[in-house]
Protein backbone atom coordinates (compact mmCIF):
# COMPACT_ATOMS: atom_id res chain seq x y z
CA UNK A 1 0.00 0.00 0.00
CA UNK A 2 1.12 3.61 -1.03
CA UNK A 3 2.10 6.04 1.79
CA UNK A 4 -0.96 8.22 0.87
CA UNK A 5 -3.11 5.38 1.52
CA UNK A 6 -1.47 3.63 4.47
CA UNK A 7 -0.78 7.35 6.41
CA UNK A 8 -4.42 8.72 5.46
CA UNK A 9 -2.78 11.67 4.27
CA UNK A 10 -5.19 14.07 2.74
CA UNK A 11 -4.76 14.61 -0.93
CA UNK A 12 -6.39 16.52 -3.98
CA UNK A 13 -9.08 14.58 -5.60
CA UNK A 14 -10.58 15.80 -9.10
CA UNK A 15 -14.51 14.01 -9.81
CA UNK A 16 -16.11 13.79 -12.97
CA UNK A 17 -19.67 13.40 -13.59
CA UNK A 18 -22.11 13.18 -16.28
CA UNK A 19 -25.88 12.56 -15.78
CA UNK A 20 -28.63 11.14 -17.84
CA UNK A 21 -29.57 14.98 -18.58
CA UNK A 22 -26.34 14.89 -20.72
CA UNK A 23 -26.41 18.79 -20.52
CA UNK A 24 -22.70 18.78 -19.68
CA UNK A 25 -19.26 17.75 -17.52
CA UNK A 26 -19.01 18.88 -14.16
CA UNK A 27 -15.45 18.54 -12.55
CA UNK A 28 -14.29 19.47 -8.85
CA UNK A 29 -11.52 18.97 -6.82
CA UNK A 30 -11.31 18.26 -3.35
CA UNK A 31 -8.63 17.86 -0.82
CA UNK A 32 -9.66 14.45 0.99
CA UNK A 33 -8.87 11.81 2.54
CA UNK A 34 -11.59 9.54 2.26
CA UNK A 35 -13.39 10.24 4.79
CA UNK A 36 -12.96 14.27 5.74
CA UNK A 37 -13.41 16.98 3.35
CA UNK A 38 -10.75 19.58 4.23
CA UNK A 39 -10.44 21.84 1.54
CA UNK A 40 -12.44 22.24 -1.75
CA UNK A 41 -10.85 23.48 -4.95
CA UNK A 42 -12.01 24.43 -8.40
CA UNK A 43 -14.88 23.87 -10.17
CA UNK A 44 -15.89 23.44 -14.53
CA UNK A 45 -18.47 22.80 -15.96
CA UNK A 46 -18.19 21.73 -19.53
CA UNK A 47 -21.24 21.74 -21.97
CA UNK A 48 -21.88 19.26 -24.52
CA UNK A 49 -22.42 20.44 -28.13
CA UNK A 50 -25.63 19.46 -29.83
CA UNK A 51 -23.27 16.98 -32.01
CA UNK A 52 -22.08 15.94 -28.88
CA UNK A 53 -25.17 14.85 -27.14
CA UNK A 54 -27.19 13.85 -30.11
CA UNK A 55 -24.11 11.08 -30.21
CA UNK A 56 -24.75 10.37 -26.72
CA UNK A 57 -28.44 10.20 -26.70
CA UNK A 58 -28.07 7.95 -29.87
CA UNK A 59 -25.93 5.53 -27.80
CA UNK A 60 -28.37 5.67 -25.29
CA UNK A 61 -31.62 4.56 -27.60
CA UNK A 62 -29.11 1.81 -28.76
CA UNK A 63 -28.59 0.32 -25.39
CA UNK A 64 -31.98 0.54 -24.54
CA UNK A 65 -32.88 -1.49 -27.48
CA UNK A 66 -30.63 -3.78 -26.80
CA UNK A 67 -31.95 -3.92 -22.95
CA UNK A 68 -29.24 -6.89 -22.19
CA UNK A 69 -30.30 -9.01 -24.89
CA UNK A 70 -27.40 -10.46 -27.04
CA UNK A 71 -24.64 -9.29 -28.42
CA UNK A 72 -23.76 -5.56 -27.06
CA UNK A 73 -24.19 -2.82 -29.36
CA UNK A 74 -19.91 -1.00 -28.66
CA UNK A 75 -20.37 -0.05 -32.74
CA UNK A 76 -23.40 2.06 -31.65
CA UNK A 77 -21.27 3.56 -29.01
CA UNK A 78 -18.03 4.96 -30.72
CA UNK A 79 -19.09 8.01 -31.38
CA UNK A 80 -20.49 8.87 -27.70
CA UNK A 81 -16.93 8.05 -25.88
CA UNK A 82 -15.67 10.67 -28.34
CA UNK A 83 -17.78 13.05 -27.33
CA UNK A 84 -16.93 11.78 -23.42
CA UNK A 85 -13.64 11.36 -23.98
CA UNK A 86 -13.53 15.40 -25.51
CA UNK A 87 -15.36 17.20 -22.57
CA UNK A 88 -14.08 14.99 -19.66
CA UNK A 89 -10.35 16.38 -21.02
CA UNK A 90 -11.90 19.88 -21.42
CA UNK A 91 -13.44 19.64 -18.02
CA UNK A 92 -10.02 18.89 -16.72
CA UNK A 93 -7.81 20.78 -18.19
CA UNK A 94 -10.15 24.11 -16.99
CA UNK A 95 -9.71 22.55 -13.34
CA UNK A 96 -5.65 22.21 -14.00
CA UNK A 97 -5.14 25.74 -15.41
CA UNK A 98 -7.42 27.23 -11.95
CA UNK A 99 -5.26 25.19 -9.66
CA UNK A 100 -3.66 27.25 -7.24
CA UNK A 101 0.66 26.55 -7.10
CA UNK A 102 0.86 23.08 -5.24
CA UNK A 103 -2.80 22.20 -5.24
CA UNK A 104 -2.50 20.12 -8.74
CA UNK A 105 -4.63 16.84 -8.66
CA UNK A 106 -3.06 13.66 -8.26
CA UNK A 107 -6.04 10.75 -8.97
CA UNK A 108 -9.26 11.31 -10.73
CA UNK A 109 -12.38 9.64 -10.27
CA UNK A 110 -14.76 9.19 -13.42
CA UNK A 111 -18.23 7.82 -13.14
CA UNK A 112 -18.87 7.53 -16.67
CA UNK A 113 -22.36 7.88 -18.71
CA UNK A 114 -25.01 5.51 -17.67
CA UNK A 115 -26.67 4.22 -20.92
CA UNK A 116 -28.74 1.45 -18.63
CA UNK A 117 -29.69 0.23 -15.79
CA UNK A 118 -32.14 -2.63 -14.34
CA UNK A 119 -32.12 -3.22 -10.56
CA UNK A 120 -32.37 -6.89 -9.49
CA UNK A 121 -35.81 -8.25 -9.38
CA UNK A 122 -36.73 -11.68 -7.49
CA UNK A 123 -34.61 -13.96 -9.22
CA UNK A 124 -32.78 -11.84 -11.77
CA UNK A 125 -29.29 -10.00 -10.68
CA UNK A 126 -29.43 -6.56 -11.68
CA UNK A 127 -27.38 -4.43 -13.86
CA UNK A 128 -25.91 -1.38 -15.28
CA UNK A 129 -24.09 0.03 -18.19
CA UNK A 130 -21.58 3.21 -17.55
CA UNK A 131 -19.62 3.84 -20.71
CA UNK A 132 -16.25 5.67 -20.71
CA UNK A 133 -13.03 4.53 -22.88
CA UNK A 134 -11.31 4.74 -19.21
CA UNK A 135 -7.53 3.81 -20.68
CA UNK A 136 -7.30 6.76 -23.17
CA UNK A 137 -8.85 9.06 -20.44
CA UNK A 138 -6.19 8.07 -18.37
CA UNK A 139 -3.85 9.14 -20.86
CA UNK A 140 -5.43 12.21 -21.36
CA UNK A 141 -5.24 13.08 -17.60
CA UNK A 142 -1.58 11.90 -16.90
CA UNK A 143 -2.79 10.83 -13.71
CA UNK A 144 -4.39 7.73 -12.21
CA UNK A 145 -8.17 7.45 -12.27
CA UNK A 146 -10.21 5.70 -10.34
CA UNK A 147 -13.93 4.42 -12.26
CA UNK A 148 -16.80 2.14 -12.71
CA UNK A 149 -17.75 2.14 -9.31
CA UNK A 150 -21.63 0.07 -9.53
CA UNK A 151 -20.63 -3.53 -11.51
CA UNK A 152 -19.11 -4.70 -8.25
CA UNK A 153 -21.63 -3.70 -5.95
CA UNK A 154 -24.00 -4.76 -8.73
CA UNK A 155 -22.18 -8.59 -8.96
CA UNK A 156 -22.68 -8.62 -4.90
CA UNK A 157 -26.53 -8.53 -5.54
CA UNK A 158 -26.56 -5.00 -4.93
CA UNK A 159 -29.15 -2.28 -6.93
CA UNK A 160 -25.76 -0.33 -8.08
CA UNK A 161 -27.04 2.88 -6.89
CA UNK A 162 -26.99 5.52 -4.83
CA UNK A 163 -23.41 6.16 -3.93
CA UNK A 164 -23.10 9.66 -3.39
CA UNK A 165 -25.02 8.85 0.04
CA UNK A 166 -21.13 8.38 1.77
CA UNK A 167 -20.40 12.14 0.71
CA UNK A 168 -23.39 13.31 1.59
CA UNK A 169 -22.45 11.74 5.08
CA UNK A 170 -19.73 14.11 4.89
CA UNK A 171 -21.13 16.86 4.24
CA UNK A 172 -23.21 17.11 6.66
CA UNK A 173 -20.97 16.23 9.67
CA UNK A 174 -21.17 19.19 11.70
CA UNK A 175 -25.13 19.25 11.18
CA UNK A 176 -28.11 19.06 13.44
CA UNK A 177 -29.21 15.36 12.51
CA UNK A 178 -31.43 13.60 11.31
CA UNK A 179 -31.11 15.32 8.02
CA UNK A 180 -31.86 14.28 4.44
CA UNK A 181 -30.04 14.93 1.33
CA UNK A 182 -32.21 15.03 -1.86
CA UNK A 183 -31.03 15.00 -5.61
CA UNK A 184 -32.39 15.90 -8.17
CA UNK A 185 -31.00 14.70 -11.55
CA UNK A 186 -32.52 12.38 -14.42
CA UNK A 187 -33.74 10.53 -11.34
CA UNK A 188 -34.52 11.69 -7.68
CA UNK A 189 -32.54 10.44 -4.88
CA UNK A 190 -32.98 10.95 -1.09
CA UNK A 191 -30.13 10.00 1.65
CA UNK A 192 -31.06 9.67 5.64
CA UNK A 193 -28.16 10.70 7.58
CA UNK A 194 -28.55 10.19 11.51
CA UNK A 195 -25.11 9.65 13.08
CA UNK A 196 -23.25 6.97 11.27
CA UNK A 197 -26.38 5.52 10.33
CA UNK A 198 -27.10 6.18 6.75
CA UNK A 199 -30.00 5.08 3.81
CA UNK A 200 -29.83 6.37 0.32
CA UNK A 201 -32.27 4.98 -2.50
CA UNK A 202 -33.99 6.50 -5.96
CA UNK A 203 -37.28 7.76 -5.29
CA UNK A 204 -38.82 8.68 -8.10
CA UNK A 205 -38.44 10.89 -11.67
CA UNK A 206 -37.04 13.84 -11.18
CA UNK A 207 -35.58 16.03 -14.11
CA UNK A 208 -35.95 13.36 -16.58
CA UNK A 209 -39.49 13.09 -17.94
CA UNK A 210 -39.92 16.83 -17.73
CA UNK A 211 -37.06 17.09 -19.96
CA UNK A 212 -38.20 14.48 -22.55
CA UNK A 213 -41.84 16.54 -22.75
CA UNK A 214 -40.51 19.78 -23.24
CA UNK A 215 -37.98 18.63 -26.02
CA UNK A 216 -40.59 16.61 -27.59
CA UNK A 217 -42.61 19.58 -28.06
CA UNK A 218 -39.61 21.23 -29.65
CA UNK A 219 -39.50 23.95 -26.49
CA UNK A 220 -36.14 23.08 -25.63
CA UNK A 221 -34.09 20.72 -23.71
CA UNK A 222 -35.59 21.93 -20.38
CA UNK A 223 -38.16 23.89 -18.79
CA UNK A 224 -36.24 26.83 -18.03
CA UNK A 225 -37.07 28.31 -14.44
CA UNK A 226 -40.16 26.14 -14.64
CA UNK A 227 -41.86 29.11 -16.76
CA UNK A 228 -43.87 26.20 -18.76
CA UNK A 229 -44.88 24.44 -15.50
CA UNK A 230 -46.01 27.79 -14.03
CA UNK A 231 -48.40 28.49 -17.04
CA UNK A 232 -50.22 25.00 -16.54
CA UNK A 233 -52.49 22.82 -13.94
CA UNK A 234 -51.83 20.30 -12.23
CA UNK A 235 -54.03 16.99 -13.37
CA UNK A 236 -55.12 15.84 -10.35
CA UNK A 237 -56.53 12.32 -11.35
CA UNK A 238 -53.76 11.85 -13.57
CA UNK A 239 -50.93 12.10 -10.54
CA UNK A 240 -53.13 10.18 -8.47
CA UNK A 241 -53.33 6.99 -10.85
CA UNK A 242 -49.67 7.41 -11.48
CA UNK A 243 -48.49 7.67 -7.46
CA UNK A 244 -50.51 4.60 -7.11
CA UNK A 245 -47.47 2.76 -9.21
CA UNK A 246 -46.31 -0.26 -7.13
CA UNK A 247 -42.55 1.61 -6.97
CA UNK A 248 -44.02 4.17 -4.45
CA UNK A 249 -44.64 1.15 -2.15
CA UNK A 250 -41.60 -0.86 -2.39
CA UNK A 251 -39.14 -0.23 0.53
CA UNK A 252 -35.75 0.78 0.00
CA UNK A 253 -33.56 -0.55 -1.27
CA UNK A 254 -34.63 0.76 -4.72
CA UNK A 255 -32.86 2.14 -7.64
CA UNK A 256 -34.29 3.70 -11.17
CA UNK A 257 -33.58 3.95 -14.39
CA UNK A 258 -33.40 7.23 -16.36
CA UNK A 259 -36.37 5.72 -18.78
CA UNK A 260 -38.48 3.80 -16.08
CA UNK A 261 -40.63 6.75 -15.80
CA UNK A 262 -41.24 8.66 -18.87
CA UNK A 263 -42.69 11.81 -20.58
CA UNK A 264 -45.15 9.29 -22.21
CA UNK A 265 -47.04 9.56 -18.78
CA UNK A 266 -48.43 12.88 -19.77
CA UNK A 267 -49.32 11.74 -22.90
CA UNK A 268 -52.80 13.31 -23.80
CA UNK A 269 -52.31 16.59 -21.65
CA UNK A 270 -51.53 19.96 -22.74
CA UNK A 271 -48.10 21.20 -23.17
CA UNK A 272 -48.03 23.07 -20.00
CA UNK A 273 -50.79 20.97 -18.05
CA UNK A 274 -47.97 18.35 -18.96
CA UNK A 275 -45.24 20.08 -17.60
CA UNK A 276 -47.05 21.34 -14.14
CA UNK A 277 -48.23 17.66 -13.92
CA UNK A 278 -44.99 16.17 -14.49
CA UNK A 279 -43.13 18.14 -12.36
CA UNK A 280 -45.94 18.01 -8.97
CA UNK A 281 -45.45 14.13 -9.75
CA UNK A 282 -41.70 14.19 -9.19
CA UNK A 283 -42.25 15.96 -5.91
CA UNK A 284 -44.96 13.86 -4.69
CA UNK A 285 -42.60 10.76 -5.74
CA UNK A 286 -39.84 12.84 -2.86
CA UNK A 287 -42.93 13.13 -0.50
CA UNK A 288 -43.40 9.58 -0.71
CA UNK A 289 -39.85 8.42 -0.47
CA UNK A 290 -39.49 11.17 2.92
CA UNK A 291 -42.32 8.82 4.53
CA UNK A 292 -40.37 5.84 4.17
CA UNK A 293 -37.67 6.62 6.78
CA UNK A 294 -37.37 5.81 10.17
CA UNK A 295 -37.72 9.53 11.69
CA UNK A 296 -38.78 12.86 10.52
CA UNK A 297 -35.95 14.47 9.34
CA UNK A 298 -35.35 18.24 10.24
CA UNK A 299 -34.79 19.38 6.94
CA UNK A 300 -34.32 18.42 3.46
CA UNK A 301 -31.42 19.54 1.68
CA UNK A 302 -32.12 19.64 -2.12
CA UNK A 303 -29.29 19.43 -5.20
CA UNK A 304 -28.76 18.76 -7.95
CA UNK A 305 -30.52 20.45 -11.75
CA UNK A 306 -33.63 20.57 -10.44
CA UNK A 307 -33.38 22.72 -7.78
CA UNK A 308 -32.81 25.70 -10.07
CA UNK A 309 -36.45 25.27 -10.71
CA UNK A 310 -38.76 27.33 -8.62
CA UNK A 311 -42.17 25.58 -9.47
CA UNK A 312 -40.41 22.16 -8.48
CA UNK A 313 -39.07 24.11 -5.49
CA UNK A 314 -42.50 25.33 -4.05
CA UNK A 315 -44.19 21.79 -4.64
CA UNK A 316 -41.40 20.42 -2.46
CA UNK A 317 -42.16 22.66 -0.19
CA UNK A 318 -46.01 22.09 -0.19
CA UNK A 319 -45.64 18.41 -0.47
CA UNK A 320 -43.02 17.56 2.07
CA UNK A 321 -43.47 18.00 5.48
CA UNK A 322 -40.26 19.08 6.46
CA UNK A 323 -37.69 22.48 5.82
CA UNK A 324 -36.67 22.73 2.11
CA UNK A 325 -33.05 24.02 2.09
CA UNK A 326 -31.27 24.12 -1.12
CA UNK A 327 -27.20 23.53 -1.23
CA UNK A 328 -27.15 27.33 -1.85
CA UNK A 329 -28.57 28.06 1.62
CA UNK A 330 -26.43 25.63 3.87
CA UNK A 331 -22.97 26.92 1.47
CA UNK A 332 -22.80 24.24 -0.56
CA UNK A 333 -21.72 23.84 -4.40
CA UNK A 334 -24.69 22.96 -5.54
CA UNK A 335 -23.85 22.29 -9.19
CA UNK A 336 -20.73 19.99 -7.92
CA UNK A 337 -21.69 18.36 -5.39
CA UNK A 338 -22.22 14.74 -7.86
CA UNK A 339 -18.26 15.72 -9.32
CA UNK A 340 -17.05 16.30 -5.44
CA UNK A 341 -19.08 12.81 -4.42
CA UNK A 342 -16.97 11.19 -7.23
CA UNK A 343 -13.61 12.58 -6.11
CA UNK A 344 -14.54 11.15 -2.70
CA UNK A 345 -15.27 7.94 -3.89
CA UNK A 346 -11.69 7.41 -6.01
CA UNK A 347 -10.25 8.37 -2.83
CA UNK A 348 -12.13 5.48 -0.50
CA UNK A 349 -11.23 3.81 -3.64
CA UNK A 350 -7.51 3.96 -2.96
CA UNK A 351 -7.72 3.57 0.55
CA UNK A 352 -9.81 0.68 0.41
CA UNK A 353 -13.16 2.15 2.11
CA UNK A 354 -16.18 1.20 1.67
CA UNK A 355 -18.45 3.14 -0.81
CA UNK A 356 -21.75 1.30 -0.52
CA UNK A 357 -24.02 -0.41 2.48
CA UNK A 358 -26.71 -2.46 3.19
CA UNK A 359 -28.85 0.30 3.57
CA UNK A 360 -27.78 2.47 0.41
CA UNK A 361 -27.90 -0.10 -2.42
CA UNK A 362 -28.65 -3.34 -0.77
CA UNK A 363 -25.46 -5.04 -0.59
CA UNK A 364 -25.23 -8.03 1.77
CA UNK A 365 -21.93 -6.30 3.73
CA UNK A 366 -20.61 -2.27 3.67
CA UNK A 367 -18.20 -3.07 -0.11
CA UNK A 368 -15.91 -1.25 -1.79
CA UNK A 369 -16.09 -0.97 -5.36
CA UNK A 370 -14.21 0.67 -8.76
CA UNK A 371 -11.26 -0.12 -10.85
CA UNK A 372 -8.17 1.58 -10.86
CA UNK A 373 -5.66 2.64 -13.74
CA UNK A 374 -2.57 4.34 -13.58
CA UNK A 375 -1.27 3.18 -10.77
CA UNK A 376 -1.26 5.65 -7.89
CA UNK A 377 1.64 6.84 -5.17
CA UNK A 378 3.34 9.62 -4.67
Amino acid sequence: MNSVAKEKTPFWVIGFMSGTSVDAVDAAMILTDGERLLEFGPVAERKYSAEERAAIMSATRAARDWNWQGRRPDEAFKEALVALGNAHEDAFRAIVDQCAPGQSPVLAGVHGQTLLHRPPASEQMGATLQILDAPDLQRRFGIPMAYDFRSDDVAAGGQGAPLAPVYHQALVRDMELPVAVLNLGGVANLTYISGEEIFGFDCGPANGPIDEWVEAHDAGTYDVDGRYASDGEVHAGRLAQWMDHPFFRQTYPKSLDRYDFSARLADGLGFEDGCATLTAFSAAGVASGLSLFPAAVSRMIVCGGGRHNPVFLSELRSRCHTEVLTSEDVGWRGDSIEAEAFALIAARHIRGLSISFPGTTGVPVPMTGGKLIGGFGR
